[in-house]
């Protein structure tokens, strides 16, 4: 369906379309189809443009079963703490172990605890019961701000397999212990130098590794948990560290970290394994491509571009207009905000004149269309801060759509996700782990 709009008379406009693809409903098996053309790829980027927008999230798992009966995709990992997604994965691949009450419960919990992202890890658990353990897809978080919850999940390890070997880490740990109810504390005595844990948390990863041939005797998926825990801990001590010492860096921390941490999943059972993310287009979309790249940033996409070439697709989303659940400030309570109409010298108004409801742009392999939009317009990010009072300071930056993304899903109007309220109930399994 196409809506009729005044063109401003930008040629691109005319461009895209003729060359936006429409896009059957989310729901339509057609839809996700359309995304077979990049199934061969290794590692699929699927970003969005809020942290709050229902579409987004629909596509994307519409997309990701296709890409995973169809392809042979057998890693999700999303931008959220390890250990939280870690509990969701024992509930979809079946592990017999229904996770942790407290899990996406901080800010901002409508990010993953919501009706769409519920519906999708409830598609995965009924995927993977149907297969064979080592067919069944792995569902993995990347992001590195679970410092409390990661050293503790490492103690709980070693209190388990070794209690000497636990004794010593709570050693260690007792550096930055005092700070885990407020991390970035640390990073404010840090910077003032009264405290730093960098090599304590560094060697109790060593400590850790050094013992792998012995600990992965009893539990090997344990163990791995473990070690990617005892990696959080040691990033996010230099993340928290580091943001004391500027954005930029801090920024490069946690992408850096989100990027290695695919990577090691990439390389696991013999490196045959293929990986989709989900994360937001600032993170997937390849920075030097932006105003981001221009102030020093770089970020996981970029990071996947250079190791991966061809065999990396990075799939940007936008909207012009609709709702969005987001915060006023860090911390904040949840809102449903209206997000306002595009503006004019941005790439969301040209696909708004384009007159196409929900599109695909593909220029992967069209070098002339890439060349059509190798050109610099502002982008909206909304993250899980909406301000639209101020949105072309805080929301809009400068990129060149076609070196950032390899391919673009529109849609004009877009609506909220549905927020999932309160902590899971305690043994009710049939509706854990969101509660609904």
């Amino acid at each position: 369906m196409t809506v009729p709009v005044q063109s401003t008379g930008d040629p691109i406009v005319e461009v895209l379309r003729r060359r936006a693809e429409p896009l059957a409903d989310i729901d339509d098996p057609a839809f996700a189809a359309a995304f077979d053309r990049f199934g061969d790829a290794r590692v699929v980027l699927l970003g969005e443009a809020s942290h709050g927008t229902s579409e987004f999230y629909r596509a994307r798992a519409a997309i990701s079963r296709r890409l995973i009966a169809q392809h042979g995709f057998r890693i999700v990992a999303i931008e959220a703490d390890w250990p939280d997604v870690a509990d969701l994965d024992r509930f979809v691949r079946n592990r017999g172990v229904w996770g942790q009450a407290d899990s996406f419960v901080n800010f901002p919990r409508w990010m993953w605890r919501n009706a769409e992202f519920a519906a999708f890890v409830r598609d995965l658990r009924g995927w993977n019961l149907e297969r064979d353990t080592p067919d069944r897809v792995a569902l993995r978080g990347l992001d590195v701000y679970s410092l409390s919850r990661s050293l503790t999940e490492v103690l709980t390890y070693l209190d388990r397999v070794d209690p000497g070997a636990a004794a010593d880490a709570r050693e260690r740990y007792s550096c930055i212990a005092p700070f885990l109810a407020e991390p970035q504390r640390y990073g404010a005595a840090a910077h003032a130098g009264y405290v730093d844990c960098e090599d304590e948390v560094v060697s109790q990863l060593v400590a850790l590794l050094r013992q792998r041939p012995a600990y992965v005797q009893s539990d090997g998926e344990a163990f791995a948990d473990a070690e990617q825990n005892a990696r959080v801990v040691a990033a996010a001590e230099g993340y928290y560290r580091a943001m004391y010492r500027g954005s930029v860096e801090s920024w490069n921390l946690r992408d850096s970290h989100m990027f290695d941490t695919l990577e090691r999943l990439l390389r696991a059972d013999g490196g045959g394994g293929k990986a989709i993310v989900w994360a937001h287009n600032s993170h997937i979309g390849d920075a030097s491509a932006t105003a981001m790249g221009a102030s020093g940033e770089f970020n996981i996409g970029q990071l996947c571009r250079e190791r991966f070439g061809r065999d990396c697709v990075a799939i940007g989303f936008g909207t012009d207009r609709g709702r969005v659940a987001a915060a006023d400030d860090w911390g904040g309570a949840m809102h449903v905000k209206t997000v306002l109409p595009s503006r004019g010298d941005s790439w969301e108004r040209l696909f708004h004149e384009a007159g196409v409801d929900r599109s695909l742009t593909d220029w992967r392999s069209d070098s002339g269309l890439a060349r059509v939009l190798d050109r610099t317009r502002l982008e909206r990010a909304i993250g899980v801060i909406y301000r639209p009072e101020t949105e072309r300071r805080s929301h809009y930056f400068e990129a060149r759509l076609s070196r950032q993304f390899d391919a673009f899903v529109w849609f004009d109007e877009t609506r909220a996700v549905r927020a999932l309220p309160g902590q899971p109930p305690e043994g009710a399994p049939d509706t854990y782990p969101f509660g609904l």
